[in-house]
């Protein structure tokens, strides 16, 4: 079998590739390193580069994979173990941790990100129900590292199981305490947390470091942990199946980094028929992909959908920052067989450096004069990708 390494698995540009075809390689070897902004790569298995390309190291696995890895070199300071580890952030855009962190919080806040907002997804909650001192641990090296003052969990009160572990977990430690945000979407959002936990109302394109706080993904944290206390790249990702398979909802933990989405599916046992699109991610934010698609330090889902309903009809388009954009809403009409008529967009996105922002992520205002709009441009449907919706 082989592994699909991406280059760019990060905020950043691709990576420059360390290695050629025909090199044999270890898992956990340096195999890429960045060349701005961006973080390390490895290899997530032991085997043969057969192919590099612009986008891709493609490793054929050896027919018996060791469980160890190679180890990162000692550093003086657990920020350089993060930093040569490769760590990205687990649960969004991949922003590098080491370059999040190198800025000082003193007398601020550090929050894990336990939120685990996007519907369906589920291995966030299963690390914490099993691995609460992990997280505890996370922290604390990251209070050392940022000179922040104390440290938040914020987390869904639903989720009781995981919360009595954490606070368990957390009673012998003064700074670092389990808050709960609202059971609504998209309470994940850094913005929303930030709000709810600080009070800190901050502006479309404004980072958590204005509140004097830095928000990191509770996955992101036991990578933190493992390149600190075990030197252990980040090679392996926590993801969640679901959807039209098998087995249901499953949970996969430590997964190779690169592994193809039909191995998960077969892990499953399969299809139920009929099934449609294969989505990576979640069901607000994720993109369409297919069997071949790799798992990369940012995949959290793979979630296989029902068939698209055959729609031949005029539709409207509705996009929200905080759930689907236009782009994956105009691929959605299409695949329903749609004619997109009109578009617009929640009447909260303001525009900031280019970029269309939310003004006020997870509060939605009525939509009526936007859909009144699309309905005097001939639309009969529209498909809303807002948050509330």
């Amino acid at each position: 079998m082989n592994v699909y390494i991406e280059l760019r698995q990060h905020v950043g540009a691709p990576c420059r590739p360390l290695v050629e075809t025909g090199d044999s390689v270890l898992r956990g070897q340096l195999i890429a390193e960045p060349t701005g902004l961006g973080a390390n790569i490895h290899a997530s298995v032991t085997g043969t580069v057969q192919e590099v390309t612009k986008t891709q190291i493609i490793i054929e696995m050896a027919d018996t994979q060791p469980d160890d890895f190679e180890k990162i070199p000692d550093t003086s300071s657990h920020l350089e173990a993060i930093e040569h580890a490769g760590v990205v952030g687990a649960g969004g855009a991949g922003f590098p941790t080491h370059v999040k962190y190198a800025t000082k919080v003193e007398g601020g806040v550090i929050i894990a990100n336990a939120v685990e907002c996007e519907p369906v997804l589920g291995h966030n909650v299963k690390l914490m129900e099993q691995h609460p001192e992990v997280i505890v641990r996370g922290l604390n090296y990251l209070l050392e590292i940022s000179g922040a003052e104390r440290a938040y969990i914020a987390m869904k009160l639903k989720h009781r199981k995981a919360a009595l572990a954490l606070g368990k977990a957390c009673k012998n430690e003064p700074n670092i305490e389990v808050k709960f945000v609202s059971d609504m979407y998209p309470a994940g959002d850094e913005r929303v947390i930030v709000r709810e936990l600080l009070g800190v109302e901050l502006q479309p394109g404004e980072l958590p470091s204005v509140a004097n706080a830095i928000v990191s993904n509770v996955e992101t944290i036991k990578h933190v942990v493992n390149a600190i206390e075990l030197r252990k790249p980040y090679i392996d990702k926590d993801l969640t199946i679901s959807g039209r398979v098998q087995s249901g909802v499953k949970i996969f933990v430590d997964q190779p980094i690169g592994m193809p989405v039909s191995y998960y599916i077969e892990q499953c046992g399969g299809y139920i028929e009929p099934y449609g699109e294969i989505v990576i991610g979640g069901p607000f934010t994720g993109a369409s992909g297919t069997e071949q698609t790799p798992l990369t330090k940012t995949t959290g889902g793979i979630l296989v959908a029902m068939p698209f309903p055959q729609e031949p009809r005029k539709i409207g388009l509705l996009a929200c920052e905080c759930g689907t954009d236009e782009d994956r809403l105009r691929a959605i009409a299409e695949a329903m067989g749609a004619e997109v008529v009109a578009s617009a967009m929640c009447k909260r996105m303001v525009e900031h450096n280019g970029r269309y922002r939310c003004d006020l992520p997870g509060i939605c205002p009525g939509q009526t004069e936007k859909i009144l709009m699309m309905k005097k441009s001939g639309a009969e449907t529209v498909i809303a990708g807002s948050c509330e919706s």
